[in-house]
């Protein structure tokens, strides 16, 4: 396998660069994380996963619905069972 060291993440529309680059910072802010203009090269590996992995929660949002059941006996008292069913798209 050849080590190849150029960088393959594509932004397939061109319009979108400036999105992803606001996104990027408005998460790192919300995170209490600061970023540079440009290079981040001093930014933790924990720092950097955490930015990413939010900004994907954030294209790709997990959608969650209840179901409650309200009349279950749980030994002699009775109790609301809640059931939660996500869906990523």
């Amino acid at each position: 396998m050849a080590n190849n060291n150029s960088n393959n993440n594509q932004i397939n529309v061109p319009e979108a660069r400036e999105a992803m680059y606001n996104m990027k910072h408005e998460v790192a802010n919300e995170l209490g994380i600061t970023l540079n203009n440009g290079y981040n090269g001093n930014l933790s590996s924990k720092d950097a996963g955490h930015i990413g992995g939010n900004m994907v929660k954030n294209v790709l949002p997990i959608r969650t619905m209840e179901y409650r059941h309200d009349k279950r006996f749980l030994g002699k008292t009775m109790t609301t069972i809640t059931y939660k069913a996500s869906l990523m798209i």
